[in-house]
């Protein structure tokens, strides 16, 4: 089983220190949402998790081996990884960006075998993308744009995925359609690590709830243990009413 396991892990830049020994899990089979101010370390963590800040300190492995100590290709096999900032770096077609998400098992561009351009194909229809596979990716909107990332995390097909805020550039609608996915594949069998910024989304959607503040790992739990408006005051400063999971946001302290 692949599974990422977090331990004591700290990032510190010069005198800041971003991520404070934070610990967490993630299992096939949970929709884990990572909730946070701007600021909190929520893209720091997950990037020092996955072995991209190496100076990081702590442990984290992923299926067992330490995740810096992986090459980009073992990686990418194991975790299908969604940032938050997704450069373009040449005008392609939309699927063929999209089967970038296919090079971790050896495909090609113009060169898919059927099991790529059939999990290219599932993505692209899953992203609402199938009527757009032949154009230019400089053409799309920005709400195009996001859901083609996603569309090429999801076409990697791997065991886990890491998406900071898959959703931020999206209409209500695509929203869904993006998370609704992510529980199918979670149901399926995979799990997912998700930064959101809308917390009424993140409790109709998550499994789990990590909130973080200033670096560091408050509470990690279910919505419905971890979603109170004591909660909400803490790590947002803000008045709300939590029925249930249902928010009535009130305003700043």
């Amino acid at each position: 089983m692949t599974e990422l396991v977090v331990q004591d892990l700290t990032v510190q830049v010069k005198d800041a220190t971003l991520v404070d020994a934070a610990s967490f899990s993630l299992s096939p089979g949970e929709f884990v949402v990572l909730l946070g101010p701007n600021g909190a370390g929520k893209t720091s963590l997950i990037r020092a998790s996955l072995g991209l800040e190496r100076t990081a300190q702590g442990n984290a492995t992923l299926g067992g081996e330490i995740t810096t100590q992986l090459s980009p290709i073992e990686r990418a096999r194991r975790v299908a990884y969604l940032p938050q900032i997704r450069p373009l770096a040449w005008p392609n077609f939309v699927r063929d960006v999209v089967a970038l998400g296919r090079f971790s098992h050896g495909a090609a561009i113009g060169r898919l075998n059927a099991d790529d351009a059939a999990a290219v194909d599932r993505a692209l229809a899953a992203c609402d993308l199938t009527h757009l596979a032949h154009r230019r990716a400089d053409t799309l909107s920005g709400g195009e744009l996001a859901r083609m990332h996603c569309a090429r995390a999801f076409a990697a097909e791997a065991p886990l995925l890491v998406a900071d805020e898959p959703i931020a550039a999206l209409d209500p609608r695509h929203q869904f359609r993006i998370l609704d996915m992510i529980t199918d594949y979670v149901k399926s069998g995979g799990g997912a690590l998700v930064v959101l910024h809308d917390i009424q989304l993140a409790a109709r959607y998550a499994t789990r709830l990590i909130w973080m503040k200033q670096g560091q790992i408050v509470s990690d739990g279910s919505p419905t243990n971890t979603l109170t408006s004591q909660q909400l005051n803490s790590i947002y400063g803000i008045r709300a009413k939590v029925d249930g999971l249902r928010i009535d946001m009130e305003g700043p302290v």
